[in-house]
């Protein structure tokens, strides 16, 4: 099915560089939250719980207005229109940092998860005509670009901690999706989408397979995994170990480093050796690394933690992804939206879930529950291999 009709070549580097922006606006969060001042005493950990629970809700209930605008008005206005919701959000968010009350803040934050929301399902709809021509090489080009993204969002943050307000960092930031809307405003991008465009309940309808479901559930659980960890490893780190905000914001962006590589380093080594081994290798050095990060009292074993957890992390979701490729042909980029969209539900929740048991239990837990969630993706990987060898897939 070609989900996108356009009578002109879509401009697929600009459409794939939204990937940057939308990593960006993902990874903001986690990143922002030392230099409000959370990691000092008294704990406030159900309100960055909170943070996370706006952010995560606003970009899993963005996909059906993204829709609607999508049939409304086209590829570009929807660009457009979330590339300047972002930058409307981060400027107002500059207006309210602490001690204003956090509901002015947990605003801004669904503001911006809506925007990133609109921005993904844009952005796949857009980026679906060189998808059908060149699968592979769109998904890892968009999963660079949204990594280095990430990686933005980190050093950016611990770049200007001690040189500008929070405020001005926010306003610094704010330039980059009004430039991203101005870009877009220009470009010729493909107006229409075709009427029959599978949402994304239709799409989870196609799993029809106890392999499918599995697949699903792998994916949800290594998101979750991630993104918790993206999320709190900066308050993790200072109040635990006493780390400075600037260096846990450091070790913040050597965790996204080491993601981004290992993602690259997967793409290029599943050609050369069994997905299986490399799946299990790499949950295997994630366990490790989420175990080291939870009983060491020095920044080299930080380090050396994140590294592993990174690089093992690295490993999952390209190798999840082209194992569904080969037993789904119909994989299509409306269904990678779906599979995607499910996933995204994990990686944006979870975080939220860690603040409330925080408050519970200590900071510790932010170890403790990915370290868990890495054992079930472990377990998930060999019911796969188990699901595939009964049904000779």
């Amino acid at each position: 099915m070609q989900a996108v009709e356009s009578r002109h070549e879509a401009p697929m580097g600009k459409i794939l560089a939204g990937f940057f922006l939308s990593g960006f606006l993902m990874a903001l969060l986690g990143a922002i939250l030392p230099a409000w001042g959370y990691h000092r005493d008294p704990p406030e950990f159900i309100t960055v719980g909170n943070y996370f629970l706006c952010l995560g809700l606003a970009v899993i209930s963005a996909a059906p207005l993204a829709r609607w605008l999508l049939r409304r008005w086209g590829v570009s206005f929807t660009l457009v229109f979330a590339c300047s919701l972002a930058c409307a959000a981060l400027l107002s968010l500059a207006l309210v940092p602490p001690p204003a009350p956090a509901h002015w803040r947990m605003a801004g934050l669904a503001v911006i998860g809506l925007a990133a929301g609109l921005l993904n399902t844009g952005l796949f709809h857009a980026a679906s005509a060189g998808y059908v021509r060149n699968p592979g090489e769109t998904v890892a080009k968009a999963g660079i670009l949204f990594g280095f993204g990430c990686l933005a969002a980190s050093l950016l943050v611990a770049g200007t901690f001690y040189a500008y307000t929070v405020p001005s960092i926010l306003v610094l930031i704010a330039v980059a999706p009004g430039l991203y809307a101005g870009v877009y405003a220009k470009t010729r991008l493909p107006a229409a989408i075709s009427r029959d465009q599978p949402t994304v309940r239709q799409a989870f309808r196609d799993f029809r397979s106890p392999g499918a479901v599995i697949f699903a559930l792998l994916l949800f659980f290594q998101f979750g995994n991630e993104w918790s960890l993206a999320g709190w490893l900066p308050l993790f780190l200072v109040r635990r170990l006493g780390i400075s905000p600037t260096a846990s914001l450091l070790l913040l962006a050597l965790y996204w480093m080491s993601l981004l590589v290992g993602r690259m380093a997967a793409v290029y080594a599943v050609r050369r050796v069994h997905g299986s081994k490399l799946l299990g290798g790499s949950v295997l050095a994630a366990l490790f690394g989420l175990a080291l990060l939870f009983l060491t009292n020095n920044g080299f074993g930080a380090g050396s933690g994140v590294l592993l957890v990174g690089g093992g992390f690295a490993g999952v979701y390209p190798l999840v992804a082209e194992m569904i490729g080969r037993r789904f042909p119909y994989f299509n980029p409306a269904f990678f939206n779906g599979i995607f969209s499910f996933a995204l539900m994990g990686g944006m929740l979870a975080p939220a879930t860690l603040g409330y048991f925080a408050e519970l239990a200590g900071i510790g837990v932010v170890m403790a529950l990915p370290l868990a969630g890495t054992f079930i993706v472990l377990v998930l990987l060999f019911l796969v291999w188990v699901e595939a060898k009964a049904t000779g897939r």
